[in-house]
């Protein structure tokens, strides 16, 4: 009976959902069904807003994504006649990739190469294929080049035959990065067909101008590809005629052969030596001195020698006499080193190159030198005289005092170096006291490389420095000759070093942890991993993969430790800047005005002027010059190792390094802050390397004036509409 009554009452409820059911129907007969939910609107500021946070943070999207967001290039179907409007988009750059707006499908294909993810070669091969625009098909190229994994290959391969000669270059391009040889082929017949097409004639051969016609880019793109691929076979075969010469004088060429370091283009180099180009011939230069054969001393002093007509030409040559080593360059070195009015950068190499050459007749000049007012030429004498007659050396440095410049009495370690322990030691020791602890690191390097018995301890003692960079050194130090307890020092080291504000003791910590073993390592490693500097994560990573091949620690590290205020990200000054900001480099040479990239790297551009109007770069010195190739300063310590306590991540762009191109030095990838650097000319090898922020628009010839030790007066920010000085606080050098 129970069971009956149940049943009943489920039909009786069957029947009157029935009956509601048939008035909701004829309800829906005649009245019009809702609107679908409005989607929410995003802006293109706030799209672009995304994908800065994403590719500061270093990840592909957020680690809660809604369930979908497919891009509505087509409109979605409809569901039971309701229009379905897209679902709303996120946080997510390989669903930007595919969003109506080619802008930001390319930006998000530069930032998917730039978090450096394998994950993100599928959609970016995706849209290397697919995607109607050819600036969008052009960076994702360039971005399967940062991420230089192999298996990109067949895409980029395929995208040599793109109708756009643009996404042709950068597909060569990024084939150079991964270094897939097997496409050098592919790539010289692009070059021979841009040659046979005429695209490049019209080209000057020391032309740097950044708005090539696309051909003509391309051919510069897949130019420098074969160079880094040291194709030579397809390089000649594609850029020689019969006879051997040149079919194009314009610079990459030169460049490109220089970087094969092949000997087969012995002739081709010293020829283009002699050619219009004075790039090109700098190249040449360059390119001579790698393959260090003695036939080529001829063509190089003629170079050298014509310095007043082509300085930068006679730069490189004369570092390549040194580099060949050979005593024929002698009369050469000898007949500069005799000009009063030489100039004072190609003085340096001059006396740099005598050493290695043993040029005869050079002691007497070498020991008047000693004595130089330049910090710069004493320290190069000393290191030539050294390689000359080592007793004069040392008889010249017991009868000097200390030299009255910390970077001569860094290198006079350095140079003790390479002496026996006996007549070395006793002079390094005194040096462990000397008063700026900038000459500690080279004293302790000095110590490592002769390998003294005591060396141990004195390491083990100046893993306690306060100095950050003493300890660095001790630690890289330990790691090569990995005395007893010293991987408990390090250890030790390596926890103490959380309280600095620079990375550079908890990298240096690892690598000498891991020279003990990785299992004296690993665990180290895998805390390192968790670190406040991401600089740091990225490095233990690194170090971690080998040793652990089959984890993935690149993908635990992320997201990156940022931290950044709200609404920092939506700023117009990032997503929408008006105008190009200047920036005035004041210096004791004179004034040097530059054009920031801030829609090629904003948040670099950004951390720059900031660091600018607060003073940071009030007084700092040029502690890097290395001539025909760069000045570099931001270093508030002086010596190459300091910075502003932060790292920034890189910003890698495709604007190539041409002559007086800003750029953020490194130590590894995303290590920059405040050190940057300027190009005296045309470096190829730097291109998708280090982040391009900047460019010389006024000044050049102040940046070839720039001698090692000058210093920045003041930098000035100019916004579009106020000029901005750095505050008169007076800057933190923070040195030791």
């Amino acid at each position: 009976m129970t069971g009956c009554r149940s049943f009943n009452r489920a039909r009786s409820a069957l029947a009157t959902s029935a009956a509601v059911l048939a008035l909701i129907g004829a309800a829906c007969a005649t009245v019009q069904a809702p609107p679908p939910a409005a989607v929410p609107s995003i802006t293109y500021g706030q799209k672009l807003a995304w994908i800065l946070r994403l590719e500061d943070q270093r990840i592909l999207h957020d680690p809660i994504v809604p369930d979908s967001y497919v891009v509505p290039r087509n409109p979605s179907p409809s569901v039971q006649g309701r229009p379905a409007g897209p679902p709303a988009p996120s946080a997510d750059l390989t669903q930007l990739l595919t969003d109506i707006d080619s802008r930001i499908r390319r930006r998000a294909a530069l930032a998917i190469g730039r978090v450096g993810l394998g994950a993100g070669v599928t959609p970016l091969a995706a849209a290397l294929s697919g995607d109607p625009e050819p600036e969008v098909r052009q960076m994702a190229a360039f971005s399967l080049g940062l991420l230089r994994d192999a298996s990109a290959v067949p895409a980029l391969r395929a995208a040599l035959r793109d109708a756009s000669p643009l996404v042709q270059g950068r597909a060569a391009e990024a084939l150079g990065a991964i270094g897939d040889t097997a496409s050098s082929r592919a790539i010289g017949e692009l070059v021979s067909a841009w040659i046979t097409s005429g695209a490049v004639s019209g080209v000057g051969p020391d032309d740097v101008d950044e708005t090539h016609a696309p051909p003509v880019e391309a051919f510069r793109l897949a130019m420098l590809a074969l160079g880094r691929l040291k194709a030579y076979d397809a390089l000649a075969s594609s850029v020689l005629s019969p006879t051997g010469a040149p079919l194009v004088a314009w610079w990459p060429v030169a460049a490109a052969v220089q970087r094969t370091e092949d000997r087969r283009a012995l002739g081709l180099l010293m020829r283009m030596a002699r050619e219009p180009s004075l790039f090109g011939r700098a190249f040449a230069a360059r390119g001579l001195g790698a393959l260090k054969d003695a036939s080529a001393v001829g063509v190089l002093s003629t170079l050298a020698r014509d310095w007043r007509r082509d300085t930068r030409s006679a730069i490189s040559a004369v570092k390549a006499l040194g580099a060949i080593g050979d005593r024929q360059a002698g009369p050469v070195l000898l007949e500069l080193l005799r000009v009063p009015d030489l100039d004072p950068l190609l003085r340096i190499e001059v006396v740099t190159a005598l050493g290695p050459t043993h040029a005869a007749g050079a002691l007497d000049p070498l020991l008047n030198l000693v004595s130089s007012r330049s910090a710069a030429v004493r320290a190069a004498a000393f290191r030539s005289l050294r390689e000359v007659d080592t007793t004069s050396f040392l008889f010249v440095l017991s009868s000097l005092d200390p030299d009255r410049d910390w970077t001569v009495r860094a290198a006079l370690a350095a140079t003790l170096g390479t002496l026996d322990r006996e007549s070395a030691l006793p002079r390094l020791s005194a040096m462990l006291k000397d008063a700026d602890a900038r000459v500690i690191p080279s004293v302790l390097a000095a110590l490592v490389k002769l390998k003294a018995p005591s060396t141990g301890q004195v390491l083990l003692d100046a893993l306690k420095n306060p100095d950050p960079v003493v300890r660095s050194a001790a630690a890289a130090g330990l790691g090569s000759l990995k005395p007893p307890g010293g991987d408990r020092a390090l250890l030790d080291a390596f926890h103490a070093a959380s309280r600095d504000d620079t990375y550079v003791v908890r990298a240096a910590a690892l690598d000498a942890l891991l020279a003990y073993g990785p299992e004296t390592a690993r665990a180290a490693l895998r805390e390192a991993l968790a670190d406040k500097d991401w600089a740091v994560r990225v490095h233990a990573a690194a170090l971690l993969k080998p040793i652990e091949p089959t984890t993935d620690p690149t993908a635990g590290i992320r997201p990156a430790p940022v931290t950044r205020p709200p609404g920092f990200y939506e700023s117009a000054e990032l997503v929408s800047p008006a105008v190009s900001p200047h920036v005035y480099l004041d210096t004791s040479r004179g004034t040097i005005e530059i054009e920031m990239a801030v829609l090629d790297a904003p948040l670099t551009c950004l951390n720059f002027m900031t660091l600018a109007r607060q003073g940071f770069f009030k007084g700092a010195t040029w502690h890097r010059v290395v001539p025909n190739f760069v000045v570099q300063d931001g270093d508030p310590r002086g010596d190459g190792e300091g910075g502003p306590g932060y790292t920034i991540r890189d910003e890698i762009n495709e604007r190539p390094y041409l002559r007086g191109t800003m750029g953020m030095a490194l130590d590894w990838a995303d290590t920059g802050g405040s050190q940057f650097f300027l190009t005296h000319s045309p470096q190829p090898h730097l291109d998708g390397r280090y982040t391009v922020f900047g460019q010389i628009v006024a000044g050049l010839d102040v940046l070839d004036q720039i001698q090692p030790g000058d210093a920045i007066l003041r930098v000035r920010v100019w916004d579009g509409k106020t000029m901005s000085a750095e505050n008169n606080r007076p800057a933190d050098r923070r040195r030791p």
